[in-house]
């Protein structure tokens, strides 16, 4: 009987994973995010930083759906900015979750209908993520807390215009790779 209070209240609480291994990837892809945007990133001052740290928040709104690409987002932002000793910044915090939930969203509804439309999906995936979470609310946190001048600022497009071209050509060939998509979908099974 306690066994099966424990498994009930072990189950209500990834209620929003859907299973223990979709939340253990999203641990997973939380970390790999903080490694990659925080740690392997490159910084040009206070303001640029050069990294894929957007790809596994990406990843998991693309393959998991926009709720859990957010959390990852929120997750990663959080713990990473506690690693590297960093204020958080609750403007850089929300552009960093909006890139995993605008992932998600695009991909999932955008281009319903149309068949044969995976680069056209992801693409926009990572466009509009980047464009919401990265160009407009990540700059906006970086003008009101650090004062940036919008000269700097306006750097940041470029910057996130190739790694979005970049990161569309990585999951898109993750998603090509069948063997890839099927263990993606029985990870995704409940």
């Amino acid at each position: 009987m306690v066994s099966n209070n424990r498994g009930a209240a072990v189950k209500n609480n990834i209620r929003l994973f859907g299973s223990t291994k979709v939340l253990i990837i999203a641990g997973l892809l939380a970390a790999m995010s903080i490694v990659l945007g925080k740690f392997g990133a490159i910084n040009i001052g206070n303001s640029i930083r050069i990294g894929f740290g957007g790809l596994p928040i990406q990843m998991a709104g693309i393959f998991f759906g926009p709720v859990i690409g957010g959390a990852v987002g929120l997750v990663a932002d959080v713990v990473g900015c506690i690693m590297k000793g960093y204020a958080i910044n609750p403007i850089i915090t929300i552009g960093s979750t909006c890139i995993g939930v605008f992932s998600g969203l695009v991909y999932h509804f955008a281009l319903r209908g149309v068949k044969n439309a995976l680069l056209p999906k992801v693409a926009a995936s990572t466009v509009t993520a980047h464009a919401i979470g990265s160009m407009i609310i990540t700059s906006i946190g970086l003008y009101v807390y650090y004062h940036t001048p919008f000269e700097t600022l306006w750097l940041r497009v470029p910057i996130y215009l190739i790694t979005a071209a970049i990161e569309t050509a990585v999951i898109y060939l993750m998603l090509k790779n069948k063997a890839f998509t099927a263990e993606l979908n029985k990870v995704r099974r409940k």
